[in-house]
């Protein structure tokens, strides 16, 4: 009986020698390195690059004259989702933007603006329209648009020539500056 208690314990003994075997060859043959190592960059002692200087805005009124109307309405195409263009259609989960540039801001009957949109007040200028595409929650405090901005200037001006465009009687374009 004593014997076969010693293989027993040899047997035991001689898997758990074999399993760290195994983990020792596997880690010799696949070598891994951490994807961010830890630790940070010090600095070198040079000279930091100087920043470029920052380019001074353009006007929305020069980006409203070269603006395509053509492209803008290719850009609102993912707008089409939420909201109709069209004169009398009705809203969608935004609403229509048909006759929206000189227009009172949540002023579309039978659409649910939010309390932020409903206080905002005034008419859709040009500017607030620039503003509010650029980021919508930034313009309006807790508006129902889920659309996180556009931070191209010039696609945001054609989006605006475009929707200019969608009026019985287009408001004029400001002066160019």
């Amino acid at each position: 009986m004593l014997l076969f208690d010693y293989r027993v314990y040899g047997a035991l003994f001689g898997a758990i020698l074999f399993a760290l075997f195994l983990g020792v060859f596997s880690n010799a043959l696949v070598v891994s390195t951490p994807a961010n190592p830890p630790g940070f960059d010090l600095p070198s002692g040079a000279e930091p690059a100087k920043k470029a200087a920052p380019v001074a805005a353009v006007p929305l009124s020069q980006l409203l004259a070269k603006a395509d109307p053509e492209k803008g309405k290719a850009l609102t195409k993912v707008c089409a989702t939420c909201h109709s263009f069209d004169k009398g259609a009705p809203a969608k989960v935004g609403p229509n933007l048909y006759g929206v540039v000189g227009r009172p801001k949540g002023s579309m009957e039978g659409f649910s603006y939010s309390d932020g949109m409903k206080a905002k007040g005034g008419n859709w200028t040009f500017e607030d329209l620039n503003a509010f595409i650029t980021s919508p929650k930034t313009f309006v405090s807790g508006t129902k648009m889920g659309f996180g901005g556009e931070p191209s200037a010039e696609k945001r001006a054609d989006i605006i020539a475009y929707l200019r465009t969608l009026s019985d009687n287009p408001v004029p374009l400001p002066a160019a500056k």
